[in-house]
């Protein structure tokens, strides 16, 4: 079963609240609030509950994001044990990790990539 984790982020991004989803989330290998299996996905800022995203990402590497202020939803749907780290450079600091089904409320003033990774990296 899916979790979402409901998270504040400051400069270091962390988790205040944990909510179980069963009602927002799909069986797996099937898209997940409009985050399709595979992916991680970026929500527009307060889009609460997350249902349509605004960036989608599939493959492992950085993916840089720009003007993206406030609180938005980043939801993990990738597969295999692979994980999303939210990072405050293009390519280093990265501190924050998602899990795969798991999702995060942050604030991503501070956050300038998206780290998509296999789960043993």
């Amino acid at each position: 079963m899916r979790r979402l984790l409901h998270g504040a982020a400051a400069l270091a991004l962390t988790t205040v609240a944990v909510l179980a989803g069963s009602g927002q989330a799909q069986a797996d290998g099937g898209s997940w609030a409009g985050c399709p299996y595979g992916a991680v996905c970026i929500y527009p800022q307060d889009q609460d509950p997350a249902v349509s995203p605004s960036h989608i990402f599939y493959s492992y590497g950085f993916h840089p994001i720009y003007n993206q202020y406030g609180n938005h939803w980043v939801l993990n749907n990738q597969y295999d044990g692979a994980l999303a780290e939210t990072c405050k450079s293009l390519t280093t600091d990265c501190h924050f990790t998602i899990g795969p089904q798991e999702g995060f409320y942050v604030d991503l003033a501070p956050i300038n990539s998206i780290l998509l990774k296999e789960h043993y990296q």
